[in-house]
């Protein structure tokens, strides 16, 4: 049948669209009920349109204050995680020393490990030096657990750099300094950046350490965990629903700027 032969040769696509729309289903719920007027305290069910939250997203008390909180500590979490896991990425590839395998292999060790038991962990140290919990705990168990995201992804571009890229600048005359920031680091920057971009994402994101390790303090997704208990605000769904399109311009933007530079390259 024709039918059948279309979905054959369409397979692949038809399951990428699904797996698509099955990720970007509760991003959609959140911006629909970003514009419900619900009736009671609980923000589950529709029931009329409104544009009441959007014109006041900081109508609810603590929000936008939690809401600055997380971008700040995933602001100098990002900055910090990068930093250091550009070091190690390159560290790791270019040179050879000794229980260089044995780093390799602990760097994966917070991906794997339960994020509960990293928490439970870190609250442990911090009590035992007799660290004070609040946000210096919290922006140092953030990049903590983001450094071996960001190690990850750099150390993969690195290792696909032409050496004979930075061997020709040196040929001409370029010193160490020169080399890498004309040559090295522009071919390194995709993955420093694709690094920070999810180590932005985990820290601002982040529950569990977040919650062992803050003490008093109280960041945007412990707001949120917290007013579900309590009745959910619709200013959540606001926030949501702007941080998913802000999200989504980022990526279309570097689309095109990486589409532009293949064609310029191609001219």
């Amino acid at each position: 049948m024709p039918v059948l032969r279309w979905i054959r040769r369409n397979l692949v696509g038809i399951a990428g669209l699904l797996t698509l729309a099955y990720m970007i289903l509760p991003n959609i719920v959140v911006m629909v009920f970003s514009f419900n007027k619900p009736k009671g305290r609980f923000n589950y069910s529709w029931q009329q349109f409104s544009l009441e939250a959007w014109k006041d997203p900081c109508g609810v008390a603590d929000l936008c204050g939690s809401l600055s909180l997380s971008l700040q500590i995933a602001f100098w979490a990002t900055l910090g995680a990068t930093a250091l896991g550009t070091m190690i990425a390159f560290a790791l590839v270019r040179y050879r020393f000794r229980a260089r395998g044995a780093i390799n292999s602990l760097i994966f060790l917070p991906m794997a490990m339960p994020e509960v038991v990293m928490a439970a962990s870190l609250l442990t140290l911090f009590l035992n030096m007799g660290a004070q919990l609040g946000f210096w705990t919290v922006l140092i168990a953030h990049i903590m657990f983001c450094l071996s995201f960001v190690v990850t992804a750099v150390k993969a571009r690195v290792m696909s750099m032409d050496p004979r890229l930075e061997e020709a600048a040196r040929d001409l005359y370029a010193g160490p300094v020169q080399t890498f920031v004309r040559v090295t680091l522009p071919i390194a920057a995709p993955g420093i950046a694709a690094g920070a971009l999810l180590a932005f994402a985990l820290s601002f994101d982040d529950f569990i350490i977040t919650n062992f390790n803050a003490g008093s303090t109280v960041t945007f997704p412990m707001f949120v965990w917290g007013s579900a208990q309590r009745g959910t605000p619709v200013q959540i769904n606001v926030i949501g629903t702007a941080m998913f399109v802000i999200a989504v311009l980022m990526v279309l933007v570097g689309q095109l700027i990486a589409s532009r530079r293949k064609s310029n390259a191609r001219n």
